[in-house]
């Protein structure tokens, strides 16, 4: 029975049912099972992935299903690329590792997956866009997504009657209201540099345009005139946190925000099960960062945290399809996201995480767009670059600097989109 797919089954249940039903597909012709490898980068998830094997190979006879989880998973298919030695399939997160992957020709198009009809447009086209340039095909399978906005304390704000703010103003006027009750608003943890760029992408998302990077290189526009607002707004934010937001990482700002020392909380979802380390009762929620002056012009910072790609050396795509199927399977994204806080890139009636509540509007919608991060090469090191700048409080010195770094760090790029839109007549 090839594809067998369990229902309304979660991953144990399937693997007791098959120790004792032992249902699966039937073998090669040879009487020999394919051998499928997945690396993929997130070890953080390496339990439910090593459930998932598990399950996989005790319901499918004809294939056999090896997950990695390595630490350091990037580096470690950057070298096994430069070997060509590739794995089946690679779970990676959205971002510019997986454009140079499409550049270099690394992976499959997988547009006749069936599979791929059930995943939501939004984060198929944020997938699409993050193609250096356009080539014909789909490369990725969104499986999980993640979102950044602002967290807060329920409690604390049902307490006092405070409102979700829905525009810049909002913000800035209920900021005033929480220093005034003599709380502080806002945690940061900047020591951390990569901290930097969680608010940075919140408020980017929607006061500069979601292609911003494309038009600098196609030279349309310039991060200068984009982003001054952004950093405008950036150093606002810094007058209703700690006196020396420098001073304290991640830990420590998850820590503080666990116990009550901030009503607010400016990071991703992904922050939600280490702070609920510290607290596991605490009733926290989040919105989306309400950074332009109309509520209109705010969208939901959402990427894609973790997709699927095959390889173009698979030489048993079927067999890579039917092990999609399975992690496509309801039951078992459903213990993915239970497991890790996350969003469902495929279309379907998910249970989500309390902490999700305020930003359902925008994910039902499909109104989110993508980090601008994403699009960063890790060369121009950005979020230091915004950690220097927020203590520099230079605006010009700091725009500045960031389009001369761009041009210097994606020069092939640039060189690889003029000769596109040469070639294309754009």
């Amino acid at each position: 029975m090839k594809g067998k797919k369990i229902k309304r089954l979660g991953l144990a249940a399937c693997c007791m049912m098959a120790a004792l039903m032992m249902q699966g597909c039937g073998s090669n012709k040879n009487g020999q099972k394919i051998e499928i490898e997945i690396v993929q980068y997130k070890p953080e998830a390496a339990v439910y992935f090593d459930t998932v094997e598990e399950a996989f190979n005790a319901t499918h006879d004809n294939i056999h299903l090896t997950i990695s989880s390595p630490n350091d998973a990037m580096t470690i298919l950057r070298t096994r690329f430069i070997r060509e030695d590739y794995p089946d399939i690679i779970g990676i997160g959205g971002d510019i590792n997986y454009s140079y992957f499409v550049d270099a020709g690394i992976l499959a198009d997988v547009s006749d997956y069936e599979g791929i009809n059930n995943i939501k447009p939004a984060y198929l086209n944020i997938a699409e866009a993050l193609k250096l340039v356009p080539i014909e095909g789909s490369y990725a399978l969104p499986y999980v997504a993640n979102a950044a906005g602002i967290l807060y304390n329920r409690d604390i704000f049902e307490e006092n009657g405070w409102v979700i703010p829905e525009n810049w103003e909002e913000l800035i006027a209920l900021c005033d209201q929480i220093q005034a009750a003599g709380k502080m608003p806002f945690y940061f943890g900047f020591k951390d540099t990569w901290t930097c760029l969680a608010p940075w992408n919140a408020m980017a998302v929607d006061l500069a345009p979601a292609d911003v990077t494309k038009q600098v290189n196609r030279g349309t526009t310039t991060f200068a005139t984009e982003y001054r607002e952004v950093s405008e707004k950036y150093l606002q934010l810094l007058q209703y946190g700690p006196s020396d937001p420098f001073a304290y990482g991640y830990n420590d700002a998850c820590t503080a925000f666990a116990r009550g020392e901030s009503v607010m909380y400016p990071i991703g979802s992904y922050a939600v099960p280490q702070i609920l380390t510290v607290n596991p009762d605490l009733n926290v929620d989040s919105f989306v960062m309400p950074a332009n002056d109309e509520k209109d012009g705010n969208t939901l910072n959402s990427g894609v945290d973790l997709l699927f790609a095959v390889t173009a050396s698979c030489e048993n795509k079927e067999a890579a399809y039917e092990v999609l199927d399975f992690l496509y399977a309801d039951e078992n994204i459903q213990q993915y996201i239970d497991a890790q806080n996350a969003i469902p890139c495929k279309e379907g009636e998910f249970q989500l995480a309390s902490m999700l509540d305020g930003m359902m509007g925008y994910i039902e919608a499909g109104n989110m767009t993508d980090y601008q991060d994403h699009y960063y090469p890790s060369e121009m090191a950005v979020d230091a670059q915004i950690q220097t700048f927020l203590i520099n409080r230079d605006v010009d010195a700091f725009l500045k600097k960031f389009d001369t770094d761009w041009l210097r760090y994606n020069r092939d790029i640039i060189r690889l989109v003029q000769k596109y839109e040469e070639e294309h007549g754009k």
